[in-house]
């Protein structure tokens, strides 16, 4: 990677939803046939928004998590086709986004000096939380990316700090973000009596997101477990942690929701630090 660049501004970290599975590149029939539509074209017009083309991206998904931190190494990752039971054909989409070890070296070093172990895995590829949304967003799928896991300990204050001591990156041209989900009670899904239940959550973490208060802000996410519903739209919270990843590498950076649409019932949303 190059030197930081202190005189353009740090790149932006986001927090995306990544969907259910390859539900983009389908015949939707688990509802209505346009029930991805709006979130598809959304991630269509996100390079734009972003402005400045990133030399690499770091993604952190939910669909990967270790003891210890690891990320990505091979030059030529493959794809991990981490979802079941869909169309033949989803299992032959291709992304062949390179890796960049380079990157990679310097995520591990950078954690390292902030006193987290992370290790270089040189042969694990892209799970579907990276190469379906990035899919639609850069399609030419010529900018290279690097993965990062979570902990398995998914303990939102360290994930927080780990966003933290990956801050320095966005000065570097990468765009860090978070893939996961929202809201993410796979029973919840299509049935109307959670309709509430998800938009009282994504109330009150819009609110901790947007709050102007670096400490608040932390606070809030750190202590998400005492938000409205927060064990029902997440009975695992494995697909919120990227946020707390990205919400600490935007550091005074605070968030704003660019994204939020109704989904087989649920309000599921995405939201941009700087």
């Amino acid at each position: 990677m190059t030197e930081p660049d202190t005189k353009n501004a740090p790149f932006p970290t986001l927090y995306i939803p990544h969907g259910a599975g390859p539900c983009f590149f389908m015949e939707w029939t688990w509802g209505a046939p346009d029930t991805w539509n709006k979130m598809a074209a959304w991630f269509r017009g996100l390079a734009g928004t972003i402005g400045q083309r990133p030399k690499a991206i770091l993604v952190i998904s939910g669909h990967w998590e270790t003891p210890v931190l690891s990320v990505t190494g091979a030059a030529n990752p493959p794809l991990i086709y981490d979802y079941y039971g869909f169309p033949t054909h989803t299992y032959e989409l291709k992304y062949p986004a390179p890796g960049a070890p380079e990157l990679a070296a310097e995520v591990a070093a950078l954690l390292n000096k902030a006193g987290f172990a992370c290790e270089i895995d040189p042969e694990r590829g892209f799970d579907h939380g990276v190469f379906i949304p990035f899919k639609l967003i850069y399609p030419d799928a010529d900018i290279p990316i690097v993965q990062l896991s979570l902990k398995t300990n998914l303990d939102p204050a360290e994930h927080l700090r780990i966003g933290h001591a990956l801050a320095p990156l966005r000065r570097e041209g990468v765009l860090i973000a978070g893939s996961g989900m929202s809201f993410h009670n796979i029973r919840g899904y299509g049935d109307p009596a959670f309709s509430a239940v998800s938009d009282r959550f994504d109330g009150w973490l819009t609110e901790a997101v947007t709050a102007p208060d670096l400490e608040a802000r932390e606070g809030k996410l750190t202590q998400w477990e005492k938000a409205p519903e927060a064990r029902v739209s997440h009975p695992r919270e494995e697909h919120l942690l990227p946020l707390m990843v990205v919400a600490g590498a935007a550091d005074t950076n605070r968030g704003t929701k660019i994204f939020s649409d109704r989904v087989m019932e649920m309000t599921v949303s995405g939201f941009r630090f700087g």
